[in-house]
């Protein structure tokens, strides 16, 4: 039966089936994943296509393939099915009369995951890539019902690890996290076999003739062994890379992905720019690593920093923005009109506007082994995917603001016990008052004001550490395996090279020349067509909801640059 989720299974085995009762499974929602369309519906997507004939076994798209067309099915059926660990295509799903092919990756330019087959001679619309654009545009309760399958279809492969990698690499270790991380913010469907707790991580590693000296690694779907690969390879390996044109002009670059770059593209391609998004590691910034953000409005129940981060990237690519990740603006070439981007892997881009949203890095401790111990127990986000590196111990949470509260929250469903350490002598001053409330009456957290770690100490990994109370002198020593540092913020502006004035701390100063004469917008800078918003900018208020503010409202400066003869 087409799309009956309990015909699926999981890479785990051909004997485990999906449970179709299981609500936070997206295959069992098989109404919103799966939709099939009305025959009006069916007749306005037929307006942006054409009509096919295709035989039986006709391979419509394959995986790896970028700017695959959209399929309506009006007689037969497509099966998606994915290679995968198997020796033969598993069939994943089969989308019959009035269905789609289809998930997020028709709006980008990325490889796809999947490959589509006829399973019977079938009959279809093929709405090509840039007719497809138009249709979800031009018809928004087609667009919505699609969006909708689309954002479910990549939850399902995600959590089945449907065309995704394999990561056989120490669990605990730096470049098997980095990896981790890297594939899991970016919605990209993994499966890891930790070498030092999965018994059948030996298999694999024998199967590849893999030695433990050159773990991690990534295996992809044609076998293709990529031995502790840099981020960016694994990005390019992948199709996850977009294809910078040298000679192409944007209307605005975006150097920065966190919730005021991801505002800021939303809303000037929604409003007709030429609109690309440079980021180097993954949509959401430091926002991206939070558990769960409470007092964003609109989320009552709360939404994770990636997921928040996940839904504007797709709004962003919706309205035709462009998202190249893995890559770091490396310098700016401000001499010259239109402003050009230097990359670090040293492709260029050029834009006639650039907005400036890199943000700011949490800052690192001055204590001995430290670099040692980065990254290998010492983390900058708390989310399920470090959670689950700490089991039933005790943990250390460091930072006063509402990033550490969240963390310190979060973590406490899952450890034995959350020491948070504080230099300040408590939370108030600095924390949201419903973090402080909830820290406070949880007898899994303890706050340690006027505080901070003087040793950490182990062997391959942190196994203990010691904090010493600032005004006593007092030490004490804990085993403890994880720290999660939230301590102030770096501004990330060394690729600038010069070409602004920037504050005594680095932030980005606008508003004013460095004359001190008012600009046309709070959000310019001294040179024209250079624009700063969120927490790079000097005076900003470090929260999401003001970046994205500043997000939106920065795109009618950028329109007024532009555009300077229009009011």
């Amino acid at each position: 039966m087409a799309n009956d989720p309990s015909t699926l299974t999981t890479p785990a085995g051909p004997d485990t089936t999906l449970d179709p009762s299981d609500p936070t499974d997206p295959y069992a929602r098989a109404a919103q994943i799966f939709p099939r369309l009305s025959d009006e519906m069916a007749a306005r997507i037929a307006t942006y296509g054409e009509a096919q004939d295709l035989p039986a076994g006709t391979v419509v798209f394959e995986r790896g393939q970028r700017s695959v067309d959209f399929f309506f099915v009006l007689e037969g059926n497509i099966e998606i099915f994915d290679s995968g660990e198997q020796c033969t295509p598993q069939v994943i799903t089969t989308h019959g009369e009035r269905q789609f092919t289809g998930e997020l990756d028709l709006f980008n330019d990325r490889a796809i995951l999947v490959s589509g087959r006829t399973g019977a001679d079938t009959r279809v619309i093929r709405v090509r890539r840039a007719d497809f654009r138009r249709l979800v545009t031009g018809e928004p309760d087609i667009g919505e019902i699609l969006m909708r399958a689309f954002i479910l279809r990549r939850v399902g492969l995600i959590r089945h690890t449907h065309g995704g990698v394999v990561l056989i690499g120490p669990g605990h270790a730096a470049d098997t996290l980095r990896l981790q991380r890297f594939l899991t913010r970016n919605g990209y469907p993994m499966r890891l076999f930790d070498t030092e707790a999965d018994p059948d991580a030996g298999g694999f590693l024998d199967c590849f003739r893999i030695t433990p000296d050159q773990l991690p690694v990534v295996i992809v779907e044609d076998q293709h062994v990529l031995r502790n690969p840099t981020t960016a390879r694994l990005a390019d390996e992948l199709g996850l890379t977009e294809i910078i044109d040298p000679a192409r002009v944007y209307d605005v670059a975006i150097v920065g992905a966190g919730p005021a770059g991801l505002a800021a593209a939303v809303y000037a391609a929604s409003e007709g720019l030429d609109t690309i998004v440079i980021e180097g590691t993954a949509p959401g910034g430091q926002a991206g690593t939070s558990s769960k953000i409470e007092n964003y409005l609109g989320f009552p129940t709360g939404i994770s920093g990636q997921a928040l981060a996940g839904r504007a990237q797709v709004q962003a690519q919706k309205f035709g923005a462009r998202l190249a990740i893995s890559r770091n603006v490396a310098g700016l070439d401000c001499e010259r009109t239109p402003l050009r981007l230097r990359l670090d892997d040293k492709q260029c881009l050029q834009a006639r506007a650039v907005v400036i949203a890199t943000g700011a890095r949490y800052r690192k401790l001055d204590v001995d082994n430290y670099d040692r111990f980065e990254g290998q127990g010492i983390h900058y986000a708390a989310t399920a995917m470090e959670a689950q590196l700490c089991g039933n111990q005790e943990v250390i949470v460091v930072g006063g603001g509402n990033s550490a509260g969240q963390a310190a929250v979060f973590l406490s469903r899952t450890t034995a016990h959350v020491h948070v350490l504080v230099r300040a002598s408590g939370l108030a001053s600095t924390m949201s008052d419903y973090l402080v409330q909830r820290i406070l009456q949880s007898p899994r957290i303890t706050v340690h004001g006027r505080s901070e770690i003087t040793s950490l100490d182990g062997a391959d990994r942190l196994e203990r550490v010691t904090w010493t109370h600032r005004d006593t002198g007092a030490s004490e020593t804990k085993v403890v395996g994880n720290v999660f540092l939230m301590i102030g913020a770096d501004p990330n502006t060394d690729w600038l090279g010069g070409c602004l004035p920037l504050d005594a701390k680095g932030f980005v100063k606008t508003g004013s020349d460095e004359e001190g004469r008012a600009l046309s917008s709070p959000y310019a800078t001294a040179l024209p067509g250079l624009f700063a918003i969120g927490d790079v900018r000097a005076g900003s208020v470090k929260r999401v909801a003001s970046g994205v503010g500043e997000g939106s409202v920065v795109v009618q400066a950028v329109h007024q640059f532009l555009n300077p003869g229009v009011a």
